[in-house]
Parts: C-alpha cells; structure tokens; sequence
C-alpha cells in the first residue's frame, strides 16, 4: 500500500476502535498522551488513518505483552528511527547507483579519448577494436 493511502484519515473513532478492538476511551487517551495523532475534519471529529490503526495494532500487542506505555513510547521511537535510517539508507544506495554509473561512463568516455589522435579524426573501426581489445 502506497504511504499516501496508508495516512489518509478515513475512519471514525468508533470505526477505530472496533477496527482495533480497543474502547474509544482508550484511543483518547493515546491520543493526549501522544501515542497516536490523528488528524480531524472540519467538524474536529478524529479521523484515523490505516497507518494509526497499524499503530494502534502494534500499541495493543506491545501492552498485551506487559509493556507499559512508557516503554511503548520508547519503542515506538525507535521503531521510527529505524524507519528513517532505513528510507535514508536507501537513498543513499540508489545515488551510489547513480554514481557508480556515471562512473562507468566517464572511464569509457576515457578509453574513446585515448584512442582518438588528437588534431584529427580517427579511424571508427580503429577506436572500436580499441574499446573491445581488439576482438573484431
């Protein structure tokens, strides 16, 4: 699921809570204790997203496992953290990509370079036995 799709708010308190099998009381208190942040309609009706359900889910299992919820804060952190570094991380693989390839690039445009007399024109056969080893 695109992350658009998974921050759209679409569901009502009640719908959460089911969704959650949480009391809606419960979810107000997540809410102020910043736990989950939902966001509101014009009308200020809390509005959750698949994303805080997700959250919600998580929060759930975390204390039905005998996490209170200072732990649950501090392992939500760190879950985002890792998130971040994960999507950082993979930034940075796809421009070491980008970079390896312009690489590539600049080394054949050097082999063409040196196998091109300067002051005149060169032979092409001559410049691609050159760049294949002299294969052909």
């Amino acid at each position: 699921m695109a992350e658009d799709e998974r921050n759209k708010p679409l569901y009502m308190i009640s719908v959460a809570a089911e969704l959650t099998g949480m009391h809606p009381q419960t979810l107000r208190v997540y809410e102020s204790k910043g736990l989950v942040n939902p966001k509101r309609s014009g009308g200020n009706t809390r509005l959750y997203s698949r994303a805080d359900i997700e959250r919600l889910e998580l929060i759930n299992q975390l204390t039905d496992e005998g996490i209170n919820l200072a732990g649950v804060v501090r392992i939500l952190d760190m879950k985002e953290r890792a998130e971040e570094r994960e999507r950082e991380n993979e930034r940075l693989r796809t421009r070491v990509r980008e970079l390896e390839d312009e690489v590539a690039e600049y080394k054949v445009q050097k082999k063409i370079t040196a196998l091109v007399p300067r002051g005149g024109s060169a032979d092409p056969e001559q410049v691609l036995r050159g760049l294949l080893g002299g294969g052909i």
